[in-house]
């Protein structure tokens, strides 16, 4: 009996070791592989060869240095990536220089130890495939030379302009004429957006400094003769200037799944943000997307900051920052393919339609899709894939299950149903940013709270949906927006909130989207444009505060605008301003505030 018991205790002491030696994660240094902090060499292949002895391990921690690395794209990874919405549409090589690749790993934490990673030329911060269980944390990311120019406009008169341009943007004057450059790149075009003193983001243009004559002067002065009277500028003002053309992207994350953002810093990004592309359960905690204190730069992103495109599981962004941003802080959407082809053997071609999204696969065996019109946006029938194949660049060929309605027509578009993420926004600041703060198109369920929307110049949130423009797809179904401060937002257009699916033709009885509710927000607006909503069927604004700016401008406009949209309830708000609501409706019953 005593020798059964030993043994038996031995047998659970065995297990017992095991059990925690499989919880100790092995470390692996990258100073082992000669990454050296402070040194401004090249980092990249040491980066490299850390990540490589990651393979095959149940449990590793990658620690970096502490300190400054710097990664060039020499000895970098080098591959071909189709990135969703910053795919451009020619025959440019699409082959990205990554500093951080990820691949097929599983369990793999990258401790960033508060590493500043300095990114030269056009790099991918970070790039995840085929990855589980993955975690990135305490790290920051910058570029050399940021893909924006900056410059401040120093004085203004009708016949010159006086510039002082940023110390990290490279120029040069050839002939007169001002250019922009970095390290293996120079502008072709000048997209110029401002951020006035009142921390508002406009349109601008830099088309009269690309037609006058600059004259180079002290301290990085440049002086432009030249006409200047059809665009205004004001002193003070910050000109933020690139190239339109999206080749790259801060972050990417593709077919993955259980990742992991934590105290990350994204000082700049070019192309686009942080890219979640079919991957499943994504957390944003504590991740910024700002410039780095005390640089003097006001943008961030060349883009989006985080852009998910078709997802699942559970998007969680939780405790982040956005400001200085070219488009939208987030977005998240699908993608409508259109049918191009209806073959025999229950196949069709569908086809990518918008020029910077295509080259993935969008559809897998075993997906749920619904077929669309892309005029009404009304479903037409379901269906479940039996194969799916990327057959070009920018064509998939589908075989069904079953049978091909005869409802279906060339023509109609195609929704993956499979991935569609549930999606929480809580506790985080967006702020600086020309355009709008949020897109979010997806049928499961969405929760939008306690966030701070600052002086976004459009919407601060928009919920679309389409098949002719973007063919950014889903129906939203269940919509929760509560406890959030809306800051003088949409002073560029639009409204504060708008809901604004893209179907040209309505039809009676059919609602795009459903069960939005809007409570207990605080907004503050200069303007009285706060909801916008166009065939939603459930739509609820209650117990909501609505105070009014100083910059309050005159309007005649309606504080909410209904079109072809049911069961609206509009009841318990507060109005702290010296106009009364109003409520403008179209295409269907009027209805009156409680």
């Amino acid at each position: 009996m005593k020798l059964y018991k030993k043994t038996f205790l031995l047998f659970l002491f065995f297990l017992l070791a095991v059990n925690v030696s499989a919880q100790i994660a092995d470390t692996i240094k990258v100073t082992q592989f000669g990454v050296k902090s402070n040194s401004y060499q090249n980092a990249s292949k040491g980066i490299s060869e850390a990540l490589k002895k990651c393979s095959g391990k149940q449990n590793v921690v990658v620690q970096l240095p502490g300190g400054r690395i710097d990664l060039w794209p020499e000895d970098s990874v080098k591959k071909e990536i189709y990135i969703s919405n910053a795919t451009e549409s020619d025959t440019l090589s699409k082959i990205k220089n990554i500093g951080f690749f990820f691949d097929h790993l599983k369990n793999v934490t990258l401790d960033g130890n508060n590493t500043l990673v300095v990114l030269h030329g056009k790099m991918i911060s970070f790039a995840l495939f085929n990855c589980e269980n993955i975690q990135i944390k305490n790290l920051q990311f910058d570029y050399e030379r940021p893909t924006m120019s900056e410059a401040t406009i120093v004085s203004v008169s009708p016949s010159s302009v006086k510039l002082k341009i940023h110390p990290d943007s490279r120029y040069f004057i050839e002939n007169g004429k001002i250019g922009f450059y970095g390290e293996g790149w120079k502008s072709n075009s000048h997209h110029t957006i401002a951020l006035d003193q009142q921390n508002r983001m406009h349109y601008s243009s830099f088309e009269p400094f690309l037609k006058s004559k600059a004259i180079q002067q002290e301290n990085r002065d440049v002086l432009f003769e030249g006409d200047f009277t059809k665009v205004k500028y004001n002193v003070g003002d910050v000109l933020t200037i690139r190239d339109t053309y999206r080749d790259n992207c801060g972050g990417f994350i593709t077919l993955s799944k259980d990742v992991v953002l934590s105290n990350v810093k994204m000082h700049f990004m070019h192309g686009l943000g942080i890219v979640s592309q079919f991957a499943e359960n994504i957390t944003l905690s504590k991740v910024v997307v700002a410039p780095r204190e005390n640089s003097g730069r006001v943008i961030a992103s060349f883009a989006d900051c985080f852009h998910f495109s078709g997802c699942k599981g559970k998007i969680l962004v939780t405790d982040c920052k956005t400001s200085g941003a070219h488009d939208d802080p987030i977005n998240v959407h699908g993608t409508h393919l259109k049918i191009t082809e209806i073959a025999g053997n229950k196949k069709i071609k569908v086809q990518f339609m918008h020029h910077q999204t295509y080259g993935f696969e969008a559809f897998f065996a075993g997906d749920s899709i619904s077929f669309v019109s892309p005029q009404t946006l009304k479903p037409i029938v379901f269906g479940k894939l039996k194969s799916a194949k990327l057959i070009s660049k920018k064509e998939m060929e589908l075989t069904l299950e079953n049978e091909i309605s005869e409802k279906i027509k060339v023509g109609d578009v195609i929704e993956n149903l499979t991935w569609t993420p549930e999606v929480t926004i809580r506790n985080s600041r967006f702020e600086r940013t020309n355009t709008r703060g949020l897109l979010l198109t997806t049928r499961r369920k969405i929760v939008i709270e306690n966030n701070i929307f600052y002086k976004t110049g459009m919407h601060a949130i928009l919920i679309a949906n389409d098949a002719s423009s973007w063919f950014e797809s889903g129906a939203v179904n269940n919509v929760i927006i509560r406890n959030n401060t809306f800051e003088e937002c949409a002073y560029n257009s639009g409204t504060v909130i708008n809901i604004a699916p893209e179907n040209h033709e309505l039809v009676k009885g059919y609602y795009v989207h459903h069960n939005i509710k809007i409570l207990e927000n605080t907004f503050k607006v200069f303007d009285k444009q706060i909801l916008s909503a166009r065939s939603t069927d459930g739509l609820l604004f209650s117990n909501n505060t609505i105070n009014q700016s100083s910059l309050m401008e005159n309007s005649n406009e309606e504080t909410f605008k209904l079109t072809a949209c049911k069961n609206v309830v509009i009841k318990n708000n507060t109005f702290n301003t010296s106009w009364k609501p109003k409520i403008a409706t179209f295409n269907m019953e009027k209805i009156s505030m409680r």
